[in-house]
């Protein structure tokens, strides 16, 4: 038993949807996430900022001794898990992208995939080159760069994100895929109004949930499981928004602690 916390980082409060999900599967873990508020989005910077920032975001985690780290953003997944992996050896490392791929080709109606993420996550082919090693898959993507700062604004579900997704996702409406990957920890706060324009028939992949299914297995598989006890949920943002409080309210249904780290 190890009651050590788990470790999750986020350009901003996209991550809490994974933060939710391994509350629901992990009720015993302790957590410690990071939300970037203060650098957000990550999705339009470059590679080389991207892996800065990400490195920074591990090294305040790892104050806290945690036994796992997730990497709760798609753009760092895409750009610097490897990276990650290979300049701290301490600590393991799970990524949001592989999880969700594996998901995909376990599904059995798939035939058109689309995928929807940052402009950083579609460039780096990421998604592409792991679904190319699977026959029979036609892939289309879509980089929805004004879903990050809707979501970090706290409108979910409105005329304006309506109109926005019906812009962005008409393209996949016309190429009638039966699956949508959301390719960014954000986008699972406008699932429902994703849903309503891309019909009921379409298959709706969120990593969140994927994420969690893993970090169980992980943990089961190592002895890292902490079985007594109700954990306990620390959140740390680099900056305060007036949209954080109601947004943690809306995934958790209650206040959490919440501080202002200027540690990064």
């Amino acid at each position: 038993m190890n009651k050590n916390p788990i470790g999750i980082f986020d350009s901003g409060v996209g991550g809490l949807s994974v933060v939710k999900e391994i509350v629901k599967v992990l009720p015993n873990e302790n957590i410690i996430y990071f939300g970037d508020t203060a650098r957000v989005p990550y999705g339009t910077k470059s590679k080389r900022i991207i892996r800065k920032f990400a490195l920074e975001n591990v090294n305040f985690l790892l104050k806290f001794n945690p036994k796992l780290i997730i990497i709760a953003c798609h753009t760092v997944s895409a750009y610097a898990s490897s990276y990650l992996k290979k300049k701290i050896k301490s600590v393991k490392f799970i990524d949001v992208i592989e999880p969700t791929v594996e998901k995909v080709v376990k599904l059995k109606k798939n035939k058109k995939i689309g995928v929807i993420g940052t402009t950083a996550t579609i460039s780096s082919m990421r998604y592409q080159k792991l679904f190319s090693k699977h026959n029979g898959l036609t892939v289309y993507t879509k980089d929805c760069p004004l879903f990050v700062p809707i979501v970090e604004e706290g409108w979910f579900e409105n005329e304006v994100s309506y109109k926005i997704a019906e812009i962005y996702l008409n393209k996949f409406k016309k190429k009638k895929i039966d699956t949508l990957v959301l390719g960014c920890t954000h986008y699972p706060y406008l699932k429902k109004t994703i849903k309503k324009i891309i019909g009921k028939n379409v298959n709706i992949v969120d990593a969140s949930y994927e994420v969690s299914i893993k970090t169980k297995k992980i943990l089961e598989e190592n002895g890292l499981e902490n079985k007594n006890g109700k954990g306990e949920i620390k959140l740390y943002f680099s900056d305060i928004s007036p949209y954080i409080e109601r947004t943690i309210k809306i995934l958790f249904g209650k206040k959490v602690k919440y501080k202002l780290t200027k540690n990064v």
